[in-house]
Order: structure tokens, then C-alpha cells, then sequence
């Protein structure tokens, strides 16, 4: 059926519905918008393969704080990085919940980290920070491991001999190890079937969130899921990584020592076993599944797209890679990278922060009011979802000299010395800020430094370097092929 057909069928069996309920909103002092037609709201003018540059439009319309509706659906927009800070750091506690989106919700149903809300986020979030960090994240141990799986890496980009490849696999894998290290004490080769199969199961699904199909069920859920494939795709492979999650688990259990606990899941199955009332309300197998699949999700994609991008503008801008290549000499030499050399290599450390930057992965993080809040003189009711546009902080040009260009020395000051840019918020900001974001930047750094200390990427003779993002739920590199030619 075509997104033609589904749209008629939509709103042949919807429109009593709209006029039933449509109205119900209280329009009393809410942000300022575009015009919402009956029953698709905005959704017929928006850029559905990239919805943030049509909110970057309307930003210059309607200011930093505006309405739009998709579908039926009221949703408020916050550009600008001190728009952003308002609300998540100045305003926290009335934006502090994740917004209930129909195939998010349907997915998790409430569990998990990444889309939970209340008491459930809360033990969740604090069990999660304190078991990355008693099983090695920002210490020495997480290092090490990261360090080794970056010899694995070089090896294997080494074999290709300096002949075209795609990096994709490669790259996924090595990193997936590292969150494969922490959540189950295991690395795998990087052709592995069952780690090829769980990875292809979320890139799948990150495809997948942005079709045509997944808009439709977010705005009509009870209507979309009969007429597009992409939901019950999406339900699919969530549950096939579950049962494959859960077999990893029931293993663990099987050989559980409480007093030498190995990693996450052995922590997780410790707190199923203490005996107090969140024993059960929290540490049971539902919540256990989805946290490891948010970990999962999260530890693989962003950090490995990142990387991707770093070698495709590495490629594209030689004279940037050639700098990178003569600080590293001069710095490290032949020596193991380390996170101790990164504060003697400011050159390196901008041009990670700028790859990050312009790679731009998540372009809006999705919020919702915990309260009734008063904001910038606008009333924003308790519940409402709130999408807060990340891209608009990294591309401001208050904060930014030339946003849209790669240009490192957005982070270097007058004299080479890294410095800081408060706007840069890849991990977001609040209190739902990354969790993983330290061991996010430290993966970045070794491996960035290991592949860059390695080889020189070369794009293959005749290649086109395309910078424009896939389509995605986040923004991900096309597919391309790269020369990794050894340095040494």
C-alpha cells in the first residue's frame, strides 16, 4: 500500500474522531506555531527524513520557543543553546520526563532507561551510573580494555592491505565489544554470527524509526500499525534481541556468584536476589532486557557513527588529518595512545569535539513536562511533549563562528590551547543527559588516536565524498569505502 492510499484510508476513518477531539487542547497562552490543517496538523510541510531543518525554519519565524502539530498531536519546540539550558538545566525538574511516543512506548512499555519515566527512571538511571562506574567507566580498567580492543581493530583494517573496504562492520563491532565487556564480560570476533545478528537487529531498527511507516504510527497507532510494515518490523526485531538477551542472562544465572560479581547483568541479578521491595518492583527480567538493549543501542550507535564520520572527513579534508597525524608523532610517537596524552594534544581533542559537532547524531531529544510550567512567558501543560532541538545549539552561530563548515578551531583559542564551547551538547543536557558520556569520550579519543596513529584514509580512486547524512534516526554517514594505507 502506498503512503498515498495510507493517507486517504487515514483520513476516510479518522476525521470523526479529530473533530471529537481535536479541540480539546487549551490553546490559553501556548507558544506561537504555523497553522495546524484538521486531522495532519503540520505534518504534510514537514522534511520527514530530517524534521529538525524544518524546525530551524520555523525558529526564524515564529523565535526560539514555538508549537507544531503532527497529526493530532501538540508538540512545543526549543531552539537555541540558552533557549536549551533554560528549560533542561534552569527549569529541570518541569522537563524531566521522556515523552510517551507510540512505537518508543510500545517498545519499552515503561521499562528500561532511555524512555521510562518516575520512580522506575530514577533506579534505573542511579543503578546504571553506579554499576558503570564500579565496572571500570572513566577508570583505568575500561581503558585498558578499549586499548586492546583497538589493536583488534588495527589488525583487522590492516588486513585489507590499503584496498577499498567498508568500515561499517568493523567499526560497530570493535565498539559494540566495549559494551558487550561491561553488560556481559565477553568480547566477540568480529565476523561472530550472534554479534553480527544483534547488531544488524538495531542498525535495522534505527532505519526503521524514521520511515514514513513509523511517523504515521506515532501520529495514528491504532490505525498505522494494520496498514504499515515498519512497526510490526520494529516489535520484531525487539523481540527476537530480547530472547537473544534473555539466553545471555539465564546463563549468567546459572553461574551467579553474588560475592564476585563479573559485570551489569551479574549486579542487576544480585538485586533480583536481595529480598527488599524494589527487588521486585524494579530488578525483574522485563526491566533487566530493556536496559540492556538501551545500553546496548546506545554504546553502539553513536559512538561507532562518530568514528565513521571522523574517517569520512578525514578523507575529505587531508591538510586536518595531516595535523592530526604530526601531533600524534609528536606526542605519542609509536606509544600506546592513552587518555593522560589527550591534554598535550589540543589539536586532536578539537577535531574529535568538532567530528562530534558537525556529525551531529541526535538531532532533538525528546521531553515531556513533568508539571505545569510557566516558560519565557509561555504557559506549557503538565504532560505536554517537548522536543528539544540539539542541532539548533551545535549550529548556533552565537556560540559557533562558522556552524555549518568543519572547522576545529571552534575549539582552540588564540594561542592552540583547547577550550571549551558551553553550546557543544551532544550528550545533551539536564537531568536526562547521557549516562554513558564519559565512556563515550573516552572511546572516542583511543580510537580515534589508535586509527589515526595507524594508517592515512584515503577515499578510493574516483570517489565522491558525499557529507550529506543518511536517513536515519540519527544522523549516520552514507555508506562509503575507504583506503586504510598503514603509516608504519
Amino acid at each position: 500500500m502506498d503512503l498515498a492510499t495510507v493517507l486517504l484510508t487515514i483520513i476516510l476513518i479518522s476525521i470523526f474522531a479529530y473533530f471529537c477531539s481535536f479541540g480539546k487542547y487549551n490553546k490559553k497562552n501556548l507558544p506561537p506555531g504555523p497553522r495546524a490543517l484538521p486531522l495532519f496538523g503540520n505534518i504534510l510541510t514537514m522534511d520527514i527524513g530530517a524534521p529538525h531543518k524544518t524546525f530551524m525554519k520555523l525558529a526564524k519565524q515564529y523565535g526560539t520557543v514555538f508549537t507544531v502539530h503532527l497529526g493530532r498531536s501538540k508538540f512545543i519546540v526549543l531552539c537555541g543553546y540558552d533557549t536549551l539550558k533554560d528549560a533542561l538545566v534552569n527549569h529541570a525538574e518541569a522537563f524531566s520526563e521522556r515523552a510517551k511516543v507510540p512505537i518508543f512506548t510500545a517498545t519499552s512499555k515503561g521499562y528500561g532507561i532511555v524512555f521510562s519515566n518516575g520512580e522506575n527512571w530514577k533506579v534505573m538511571r542511579r543503578f546504571t551510573l553506579q554499576t558503570l562506574r564500579d565496572y571500570g567507566m572513566g577508570k583505568r580498567t575500561i581503558e585498558d580494555r578499549i586499548t586492546q580492543e583497538c589493536d583488534c581493530l588495527v589488525q583487522k583494517l590492516r588486513s585489507y592491505e590499503g584496498r577499498p573496504f567498508s568500515d561499517t562492520t568493523c567499526i560497530y563491532a570493535a565498539v559494540t565489544n566495549i559494551i558487550m565487556s561491561i553488560l556481559l564480560s565477553k568480547r566477540y570476533d568480529y565476523e561472530d554470527p550472534t554479534l553480527l545478528r544483534l547488531m544488524s537487529l538495531i542498525c535495522e531498527n534505527i532505519k526503521l524509526l524514521s520511515s514514513p511507516g513509523v511517523m504515521l504510527y506515532n501520529c495514528y497507532p491504532n490505525l498505522a500499525y494494520y496498514l504499515t510494515r515498519a512497526p510490526k518490523k520494529i516489535f520484531k526485531n525487539i523481540n527476537i534481541f530480547g530472547d537473544l538477551i534473555r539466553e545471555s542472562f539465564t546463563k549468567q544465572e546459572q553461574e551467579l556468584d553474588v560475592n564476585d560479581q563479573r559485570n551489569l547483568i551479574d549486579a542487576f541479578l544480585t538485586k533480583q536476589r536481595e529480598g527488599k521491595p524494589e527487588s521486585t518492583q524494579y530488578y525483574h527480567n522485563e526491566n533487566l532486557i530493556m536496559l540492556v538493549a538501551d545500553l546496548f543501542g546506545a554504546g553502539m550507535e553513536t559512538t561507532s557513527t562518530t568514528l565513521r564520520w571522523g574517517i569520512l572527513l578525514m578523507m575529505k579534508y587531508s591538510e586536518i588529518q595531516q595535523k592530526v597525524h604530526d601531533e600524534i608523532e609528536r606526542v605519542m610517537g609509536s606509544a600506546q595512545p592513552q587518555m593522560e596524552h589527550r591534554k598535550e594534544m589540543p589539536y586532536t581533542d578539537a577535531v574529535i569535539h568538532e567530528i562530534q559537532r558537525l556529525a551531529d547524531l541526535a538531532p532533538s531529544g525528546l521531553y515531556a513536562t513533568a508539571k505545569d510550567v510557566t516558560f519565557r512567558g509561555y504557559f506549557i501543560p503538565q504532560g505536554t511533549t517537548v522536543i528539544a532541538l540539539l542541532h539548533s545549539a551545535l549550529r548556533d552561530k552565537d556560540y559557533f563562528e562558522k556552524p555549518d563548515d568543519f572547522y576545529p578551531e571552534h575549539f582552540l583559542d588564540s594561542h592552540g590551547n583547547f577550550k571549551k564551547n558551553e553550546a557543544f551538547i551532544p550528550f545533551s543536557i539536564g537531568k536526562r543527559s547521557c549516562t554513558g558520556e564519559n565512556l563515550a569520550k573516552m572511546e572516542l579519543f583511543l580510537f580515534f588516536t589508535s586509527l589515526l596513529q595507524n594508517f592515512t584514509f584515503r577515499p578510493p580512486p574516483g570517489a565522491t565524498l558525499d557529507l550529506t547524512p543518511d536517513r536515519g534516526f540519527t544522523n549516520a554517514p552514507k555508506p562509503y569505502e575507504v583506503c586504510a594505507i598503514p603509516r608504519s
